[in-house]
């Protein structure tokens, strides 16, 4: 296929999508979707099935940041008030107790990352505490990994080693763009050297894991600033990275609305950004997994693409396919397969509640059986481009519809429709969030969702009319 036809396809199916970290997607969520008694029940359900086999997964969030990146979309409380870390801490100690307190053996952790914000806002003796405090009473398993994010500009030496001793192997650097002038946009200052310096350091003190984000699609960026930077990339080699296309939401954060329309690459421009910086990724050795993911061989990202046991969680891609993730701090998420539960977005009302003994849930879902079916099938294409449901069990009706949703993108070559299978070719891999949407019954049925993602009711009517018409053949 052409490079022209790509690029037409790239426009064509160049709208907004959610990344599907989950299923039902969060906007679907309701604020009185999950009682305290019905997620306590949900978390027992998701312990006894997954405790003694994959273990759970962790996620710390550590909302504080003394730097406000203009780009950024996460959940992050701007200070350089450090009297905030013991309060904090001790609300996470809590929470996690809640946790235990509910469980009914042993917790066995696979996995544990702390995001942000900027974990190494805390000190290391802190961050040391926390850690130890936490995994008193539980078991961390043999082949457990510990990761966390980090700003090379608060990172210090200590930091390293501090984690270091609690079991950390595994680091993430937000590097989003080498070049200076568009760092000064984005409000992110890191030079290159900076970052060396931090790498190198900890590679000597034994982390064996880096991991970058990259972002395109930034405010004065241009195929120039992404060359470079790929360059760049190539002389740090980090073991895997993210390549995320930027989000422009002004109406949601303020930082973004710094920026100016015309300093943002649009259209075919940020697509060519992409598709730049994927070809030069490849070119040195780095391997595209599933969605805006790239690693290199022998990294155990690219060892479960090859295997088939690539995961997705609310963290992103893993190794790790853990049935259960906890997820401790202001507005993180949690999933015990069966329910989502999101805590409150900031760190005051997230430490209230807490305090109260109560779990911090601002907003949550309980899964229904058709929940559970797509949510299988939309994981099945996010991490292995294909799913099928001969078997009766992984069949849901809406299934019958979505594979109609599926057919201008099987004239366009992005899919392969067998009769009850799906299969994304090879062109069809940076359209992965287009043809999951085809199985998001949720977005398809809410005027909100569908407006918002660009998608016609008008035409769901005809994707629903078709698969009744092919139902009654089926039965006459």
């Amino acid at each position: 296929m052409t490079t022209d036809v790509v690029a037409k396809l790239a426009l064509k199916y160049s709208n907004p999508g959610p990344r599907y970290t989950s299923y039902p997607t969060i906007p679907s969520w309701s604020e009185d979707g999950v009682t305290q008694e019905q997620w306590k029940e949900a978390m027992v359900k998701g312990f006894n099935e997954s405790n003694e086999t994959t273990g759970i997964s962790m996620y710390i969030h550590i909302p504080f940041c003394e730097n406000h990146c203009y780009f950024c979309g996460c959940n992050a409380h701007r200070t350089n008030d450090h009297s905030f870390e013991k309060p904090y801490i001790d609300a996470l100690i809590k929470e996690w107790q809640m946790y235990l307190d509910v469980f009914p053996g042993t917790l066995n952790v696979k996995e544990l990352h702390i995001g942000g914000g900027t974990p190494t806002f805390f000190s290391p003796e802190n961050l040391v505490r926390l850690v130890d405090t936490m995994f008193k009473d539980v078991n961390k398993m043999d082949d457990y990994i510990f990761s966390f994010e980090t700003n090379p500009r608060s990172t210090s030496k200590e930091h390293l080693e501090a984690l270091y001793s609690v079991g950390f192997r595994r680091m993430s650097f937000g590097i989003q763009d080498f070049d200076p002038v568009v760092q000064q946009e984005i409000n992110r200052p890191q030079s290159f050297e900076l970052v060396k310096e931090k790498i190198d350091m900890a590679r000597e003190i034994g982390f064996n894991s880096i991991n970058f984000d990259l972002v395109y699609g930034l405010p004065k960026q241009t195929l120039a600033t992404v060359t470079d930077t790929i360059q760049k990339v190539m002389e740090l080699r980090p073991d895997r990275l993210a390549f995320y296309g930027y989000g422009h939401n002004p109406h949601l954060y303020e930082g973004q609305r710094r920026f100016k329309v015309e300093d943002l690459p649009m259209g075919d421009v940020k697509q060519e950004l992409y598709d730049k910086g994927r070809a030069m990724l490849e070119s040195i050795g780095y391997h595209e997994i599933g969605m805006d993911h790239f690693a290199i061989e022998g990294d155990a990202l690219y060892e479960a693409m090859k295997n088939g046991t690539l995961h997705r969680n609310f963290m992103g891609y893993t190794e790790n396919t853990t049935q259960m993730m906890l997820a401790l701090g202001a507005s993180s998420i949690s999933d015990t397969w069966y329910a989502f539960a999101q805590n409150e977005r900031t760190d005051d009302r997230y430490m209230e509640e807490v305090n109260k003994g109560r779990f911090p849930i601002m907003r949550g879902h309980l899964l229904s059986d058709e929940d559970l079916v797509l949510r299988r099938h939309i994981l099945n294409l996010m991490c292995r481009q294909e799913t099928s449901w001969e078997d009766p069990k992984f069949y849901t009706e809406e299934l019958d519809v979505a594979r109609y949703r599926l057919e201008d993108m099987e004239n366009d070559g992005i899919v392969e429709l067998g009769e009850k299978s799906v299969k994304v070719t090879e062109i069809g891999v940076p359209f992965l969030r287009n043809v999951c949407m085809a199985f998001d019954a949720h977005l398809w049925r809410s005027d909100s969702l569908s407006k918002a993602y660009n998608v016609s009711r008008d035409i769901q009517k005809e994707y629903i009319e078709k698969a009744r018409q092919a139902k009654l053949q089926q039965t006459t």
